[in-house]
């Protein structure tokens, strides 16, 4: 756990480094949970393929767990989405300053919560955000971003069926983004359901197979990108 300049405060997040020592740098972030074990081995998992991976606590230490589905979405619903993205602009400004991190823009990748905040932060950082995949979660409806500042490159991927994030809507949203010109490719993977690739399973859901084939694509878009 490392503390990191956010809006003149400070905010803490998990950093995971690779035996390299030095790595294109990605944030990884939080499903509804907050920053639970899981992310971390995100991070871990980041960390062994070659990258400096972040997850800033949006949660500021606060955690549900896969029981207190109530406190999960009270901790969603309750936070303050324009500190969440300072907290997260304070950790892609980190990641850029380390002397191991060798790319000039990051990856992002989050999940549910998180994949809609993912969206949310490359829209407002512009080209210091390279490649984003976000995981069943994305800004749906008339609360979206200004999109002009998205340019990066975005790789999602969404559930079937999947009554938090619903795939027509998410759809459309992919078809808005590429009429505006943007590089966007939405995903929504046949017979799935919402957090497919957590292996905790808290929904009964996690796919094995397609967990680990949309970790690879990830891997590929953060390669080719970054």
């Amino acid at each position: 756990m490392i503390e990191f300049a956010s809006n003149g405060n400070t905010a803490g997040g998990y950093l995971a480094t690779p035996e390299s020592g030095s790595g294109a740098g990605v944030m990884v972030i939080q499903e509804w949970w907050g920053l639970v074990p899981q992310i971390k081995t995100v991070c871990d998992r980041l960390a062994s393929a070659g990258y400096v991976a972040l997850a800033p606590d949006l949660y500021h230490g606060e955690l549900a767990e896969h029981d207190e589905m109530d406190k999960a979405g009270h901790l969603m619903n309750t936070l303050d989405i324009e500190h969440a993205v300072v907290d997260m602009g304070g950790a892609v400004s980190h990641l850029l300053s380390l002397d191991k991190v060798t790319s000039t823009s990051i990856g992002v990748v989050g999940y549910c919560m998180g994949g809609m905040l993912s969206l949310l932060i490359a829209a407002r950082e512009g080209d210091r955000v390279g490649a984003v995949a976000p995981f069943y979660g994305a800004p749906l409806g008339d609360g979206g971003p200004d999109w002009s500042g998205l340019t990066a490159t975005v790789e999602g991927h969404f559930a079937d069926t999947d009554d938090f994030f619903p795939p027509e809507a998410v759809t459309a949203l992919g078809s808005k983004l590429r009429e505006m010109g943007k590089t966007v490719t939405f995903t929504v993977h046949p017979g799935t359901g919402h957090a497919f690739t957590n292996e905790e399973n808290p929904f009964g859901t996690y796919d094995e197979s397609l967990s680990a084939q949309t970790w690879d694509a990830m891997l590929s878009l953060f390669s080719a990108v970054l």
